[in-house]
């Protein structure tokens, strides 16, 4: 028994001497955007009370194991915190602020994909990092875009006829990109 725990703590030791700067850099990151998607998504009043501590726990748990289920528990809980300010606290909807946190949200993805393939002791080339980071800002400003353009189409028609144009909108636009990405897979 002392035995093994000795062994887990020399192991824990060694990788903790071994770890390298951008892993660690990539982690920070993933804590940062998880917690600004937090902030962004909860209401002031929530945020101002004892609530801080656990959204900082919550941030925390996607950048320490990026593999596991803690970043979909993150993205759920920023999401469970917009209807909640939306709903619970009628804070009106606004398109900065949803398009803000749409983007922390999939900048996390993004960052714990990228810390899910990169080992603790990685020695990485800068140009990787900027690549990654460069692609999921291409993402970013397409999905603005097209955000703003279907939002723009919501007053086209007047009424209930102008969400019903935008939701057929998106989910053409959503089934387009999901053949897209299959044709890329099969032509692999």
């Amino acid at each position: 028994m002392i035995e093994s725990l000795t062994g887990r703590v020399r192991a824990v030791w060694t990788a903790a001497c071994r770890i390298a700067l951008t892993p660690v850099l990539v982690r920070v990151g993933i804590f940062l955007s998880t917690l600004v998607g937090l902030l962004l998504a909860y209401p002031a009043e929530v945020v101002a009370g004892r609530a801080l501590g656990a959204m900082v726990g919550v941030a925390v748990l996607p950048a320490l194991a990026p593999r596991r289920f803690w970043p979909t528990f993150a993205a759920l809980v920023t999401v469970a915190g917009w209807l909640i300010a939306t709903d619970g606290y009628d804070r009106p909807i606004t398109l900065w602020r949803l398009m803000a946190v749409a983007a922390v949200l999939y900048l996390t993805h993004t960052l714990c994909a990228l810390a899910a393939v990169l080992p603790y002791d990685a020695v990485v080339d800068p140009d990787l990092i900027v690549r990654w980071l460069t692609r999921a800002a291409g993402v970013l400003l397409a999905t603005a875009v097209l955000g703003v353009l279907l939002v723009e189409l919501t007053r086209v028609g007047g009424g209930g006829t102008g969400l019903q144009v935008v939701t057929i909108a998106g989910l053409l636009i959503a089934v387009g990109v999901t053949g897209l990405l299959a044709w890329l897979l099969r032509r692999r």
